[in-house]
């Protein structure tokens, strides 16, 4: 009779422990992200929505995102506080618009006159990037992981020619990240604006120039219209976006839905990459078919010459007030020095060997 009581008893629980574990094993995780971009906001937003998607499928239904855009949190700038808070559970934004809030932020977005997109997330996986970004975000319990890169950025739209460092001399213009101190340094004003208000900005004489991103996105926003000079870049060669996100939610997680949450944002990074350098080359054969007023320029030599040195002597500022700055441009330059080794034999040898046969 005891033996019967025992194994009725084993049994029992054997069928609770494995309802329990059905349970939860089908539990729910919902996340709560918010993004600096407005409603469908093109190649950014649709990255966002992406990654929803993706973990959504990759979990089975376990793991749930919601997004709020600009319009629904009002705050495009307020990434960084309302997921360190605990407000937002994720964010998708760009670390250098932290700046204000820790300086060594802005470095892992991208740096003029620094690496490649390619360049970068060979540093990012392999060189060291990725713990240097954990060494800064820690200690807001945050985790900050790539977020999607748009390649080379363009220079900007310019009302006027820039013939000379005269020229940006007192100029107004929209220009985020280090690139706006190293402008301010030769002599310009720069200010930072949500993409939403950047056509009225320049349309009322706010601002004399901006940059936004570059023909994958700038076309749609029209800035063709007011300001026609348009210049190729050196301030953001690898403009990367970023997923923040709150540690202690991502603690709670199971270990299998961090691993999806991290592979599905390190997909999406990769995919906004490839659609920014589609939709760039797209827009780029419009603007020569379509739009013969847009004045396609290159900074000269003895302003590029100028922002060059302004640039390497803000760098070896911040490296003499801070150590971790220090540690993290020093690795900065070793990797670009090491990488740029390898991208002009290889790549940028086959354009010039090539190039032209393509025309």
């Amino acid at each position: 009779m005891l033996k019967k009581i025992l194994r009725l008893a084993l049994t029992a629980a054997l069928a609770l422990g494995l309802a329990a574990g059905a349970q939860a094993a089908q539990k729910v995780y919902k996340l709560k992200l918010a993004e600096t971009w407005p409603p469908n906001f093109p190649i950014f937003g649709d990255a966002t929505k992406k990654l929803a998607k993706l973990v959504d499928e990759m979990s089975n239904g376990r793991l749930k995102i919601t997004i709020d855009s600009k319009n629904k949190h009002k705050a495009p700038f307020g990434i960084f506080d309302m997921v360190r808070s605990g407000q937002y559970d994720l964010g998708h934004s760009a670390s250098y618009y932290w700046k204000g809030k820790d300086p060594n932020t802005l470095y892992f977005t991208t740096m003029p006159f620094g690496m490649t997109a390619p360049e970068q997330y060979a540093w990012f996986y392999y060189g060291g990037g990725m713990e240097l970004m954990k060494k800064v975000y820690d200690k807001y319990g945050l985790l900050s992981f790539p977020g999607g890169n748009t390649g080379n950025q363009m220079g900007g739209w310019f009302r006027k020619e820039i013939k000379s460092l005269d020229d940006l001399k007192g100029l107004k213009m929209r220009i985020p990240g280090f690139a706006g101190e190293v402008l301010a340094k030769v002599g310009a004003k720069p200010t930072n604006i949500p993409a939403g208000e950047l056509y009225t900005a320049l349309e009322r004489n706010t601002i004399d120039a901006l940059e936004w991103v570059g023909p994958s996105l700038d076309l749609r926003m029209g800035f063709h219209k007011i300001a026609p000079y348009y210049y190729t870049g050196w301030h953001e060669p690898a403009t990367e976006l970023q997923f923040l996100v709150n540690k202690r939610k991502f603690n709670k997680l199971p270990k299998d839905l961090q691993a999806i949450l991290v592979t599905a944002m390190k997909y999406v990074a990769y995919d906004m990459y490839a659609r920014s350098y589609h939709d760039s080359a797209v827009n780029w054969e419009k603007i020569k078919k379509e739009y013969p007023n847009i004045k396609i320029r290159t900074f000269p030599k003895d302003v590029i010459a100028a922002l060059h040195k302004a640039n390497e002597e803000l760098l070896d500022e911040r490296a003499a007030k801070d150590p971790l700055a220090k540690e993290i441009i020093e690795s900065q330059r070793a990797y670009l020095r090491k990488v740029r080794a390898w991208t002009n034999i290889s790549d940028k040898a086959y354009l010039n060997s090539v190039g032209d046969m393509m025309e």
